[in-house]
């Protein structure tokens, strides 16, 4: 399959994984709202984007610029092979 390309496309499936997250969140919070609830979704959240913008940018722009990692599963790939 080859890599998805098309500018609208691109804009459509980030705004189809935003809504997702949005619709998911809700459902989440309409089950049983508590402010602590929504303290650590915001949290989850937050942390899970910063790992994906570790294992995404920090490492391919400041620790292995020669590295591309093509998804999460090639991340993994990646800090198995460094060990060895």
């Amino acid at each position: 399959m080859p890599d998805l390309r098309n500018p609208r496309l691109l804009y459509l499936k980030g705004g189809l994984f935003l809504l997702g997250g949005l619709l998911s969140a809700t459902a989440l919070l309409l089950e049983i709202f508590t402010l602590k609830n929504l303290a650590l979704l915001c949290l989850t959240i937050w942390c899970f984007s910063r790992a994906y913008y570790f294992a995404f940018y920090v490492i391919q722009h400041y620790v292995d610029p020669s590295y591309r990692f093509a998804g999460l599963t090639s991340f993994l790939r990646y800090l198995l092979n460094r060990r060895r």
